[in-house]
């Protein structure tokens, strides 16, 4: 209705654009539910098709959106009398070719962004009073994969070769691991076996985990060789400085499973009073007022994406506190990674997926 009558593309040409919008139209949903549902119904070309559309359709707005806001303020300015502003129709028709140009370019420049292996992003978190043998401690983090739909093994793989190379001393996957269930993902996670760390890796639940079957997920990744931190902990020793890593379930984990209410003070119960360090993993920024409250030094979260891209990264302070970056939380560092996948369209603008190598220095 905003572009198509600038556009004038003639009678042919207006059916063939109803007709494709129409059709873009009726793929999103089928890219949405081939995530949710626990079999594949789907074929892999749909699901790529209906999320790909998504993420075109999120730029189309934004574009048009735009695009009618410089008409709106050049057409305030015509009535204002201001010199050199002129509504003519090749300018409009202009107007309006570009605004699909520029959502197919996001898109594409998305995908590409989306698509390649994350960068590795180093954070030095100044932690008072730490103990010079855990001076240099690093936590390689991955947040937010989201093995599904449009991730697979093989993008899996080149993660967990990347993070093998960092060296670090314990590994942590703060959530949002999958969307589908065990039957439809196992061998596509299989690649998580390889990770390998002297302290362990770790994992905590994130909201997706929760609704793509959570008990089979804790019990698949255990096979796996992986510790699911659930309001637990494990002390970690270097010489005679400890260092707590904990892990608490996801934030809105009680919604679906009351078991699992996220607790930062049962992860950190009964540990031995000579911590030099303690450091909690949780899915959401929404965590760190109970985390500080706890006692924690650090907390490694997730689950914003940074945005993943325009428009939607303006929309994340409304539901958490930050939305990426290193953050002072009540005398608590928390540090949110921009995920290193992605979820729904293959597209991230804005905001580059990252493997997080956290090092741990002297204030």
């Amino acid at each position: 209705m905003r572009l198509l009558p600038d556009l004038a593309p003639g009678a042919l040409g207006m059916l063939l654009a109803v007709l494709a919008l129409v059709v873009l139209t009726l793929l999103v949903p089928v890219g949405l539910m081939s995530a949710s549902l626990r079999r594949r119904r789907w074929p892999q070309p749909l699901a790529w098709a209906g999320l790909l559309s998504m993420g075109l359709f999120s730029s189309l707005l934004v574009a048009t959106l735009a695009r009618d806001l410089v008409l709106l303020a050049l057409h305030l300015g015509e009535l204002a009398g201001l010199p050199g502003i002129t509504f003519t129709p090749t300018a409009m028709q202009a107007s309006a070719l570009a605004v699909p140009l520029v959502a197919l370019g996001v898109t594409l420049l998305g995908f590409v962004n989306a698509r390649r292996l994350a960068r590795v992003v180093t954070v030095n978190v100044p932690i008072a009073g730490l103990p010079p043998a855990l001076q240099g401690y690093a936590i390689a983090q991955v947040s937010d994969i989201h093995v599904g739909p449009t991730i697979g093994r093989s993008y899996l793989e080149a993660i967990v070769g990347r993070v093998n190379t960092l060296g670090a001393d314990a590994i942590a996957i703060t959530g949002d691991l999958v969307d589908g269930s065990v039957q439809r993902l196992a061998a596509q996670v299989a690649p998580l076996a390889h990770l390998a760390a002297p302290d362990g890796v770790f994992f905590v639940t994130g909201n997706h985990e929760y609704y793509s079957g959570v008990e089979e997920w804790v019990a698949q990744l255990r096979r796996l060789g992986i510790t699911v931190l659930m309001n637990q902990h494990v002390i970690r020793r270097r010489g005679a400085a400890a260092l707590m890593i904990a892990g608490v379930a996801d934030y809105g984990a009680h919604h679906f499973h009351p078991a699992h209410k996220s607790d930062a003070r049962a992860a950190a119960a009964n540990a031995p009073a000579d911590l030099g360090v303690r450091v909690l993993l949780a899915h959401q920024p929404r965590s760190a007022p109970d985390a500080a409250a706890a006692g924690f030094d650090l907390q490694l979260s997730g689950h914003t994406h940074g945005g993943q891209f325009f428009p939607w990264n303006l929309l994340v302070p409304l539901q958490q506190p930050f939305v990426a970056g290193l953050h002072r939380v009540r005398g608590m560092w928390l540090y949110i990674s921009r995920g290193t996948g992605y979820w729904g369209p293959p597209k991230r603008f804005g905001a580059p997926s990252e493997i997080t190598l956290v090092r741990l220095v002297a204030a």
